[in-house]
């Protein structure tokens, strides 16, 4: 079994003074497919050592939804715990994915600004993906047209913005299309990238 920690975005329903963690159900669908099983981990940076301690973990994901704090987001507190699962990551050599609003928070972890994007909010988008054409979906306000050295490109859009990325030295990577919205028929590619990086069966 390989178990993955899946960060959840926030959902504020003020009518009841909540903040919800939550992530979308597609998500336990797709990683089922890829032979992931996930632990879907609070937005509770305070309860996260023993979380990261007592559930034995073979990887990360930081999944999408929502922005930054720094680029007008308002959950701290999710922010401060993909920090940490991150961190948690790159210091025990585990798999770390980011997917849209995951890699964006890979990349201001390393370092790279990102800037208001057009366009880049559509069910269909033409990337190319290490030399090759493809057609991913595309969910995201903020991104980036240029990177850092330790972040190597390997996906772009047309009109230069990074899609996706990974980690020259560390087992870390992004993509900025959401392959679990792709459901029922969820793409091989997506399937076998993700079978791959974590080492599943």
């Amino acid at each position: 079994m390989t178990c993955v920690a899946l960060s959840q975005r926030v959902e504020i329903v003020a009518p009841r003074g909540e903040r919800r963690d939550s992530l979308d159900q597609r998500w336990s669908a797709f990683l089922d497919r890829c032979g992931i099983v996930p632990a879907l981990v609070p937005n509770n940076p305070d309860a996260l050592p023993r979380l990261l301690r007592d559930v034995p973990l073979q990887g990360v994901v930081l999944t999408g939804g929502g922005d930054l704090v720094e680029y007008g987001g308002n959950a701290p507190e999710r922010d401060a715990t993909e920090r940490a699962l991150l961190r948690h990551a790159l210091e025990r050599g585990l798999p770390a994915m980011g997917v849209c609003r995951g890699m964006q928070t890979i990349q201001h972890f390393f370092g790279v600004p990102l800037t208001a994007v057009q366009g880049h909010v559509a069910a269909q988008l033409q990337i190319t993906v290490e030399g090759r054409r493809e057609t991913v979906n595309s969910y995201h306000d903020f991104g980036a047209r240029s990177t850092v050295p330790d972040l190597e490109v390997w996906a772009v859009a047309d009109d230069g913005v990074v899609k996706a990325v990974r980690h020259r030295r560390h087992i870390v990577e992004g993509i900025m299309w959401h392959p679990e919205r792709f459901a029922p028929a969820f793409r091989d590619a997506d399937v076998n990238r993700f079978r791959r990086f974590f080492g599943a069966s």
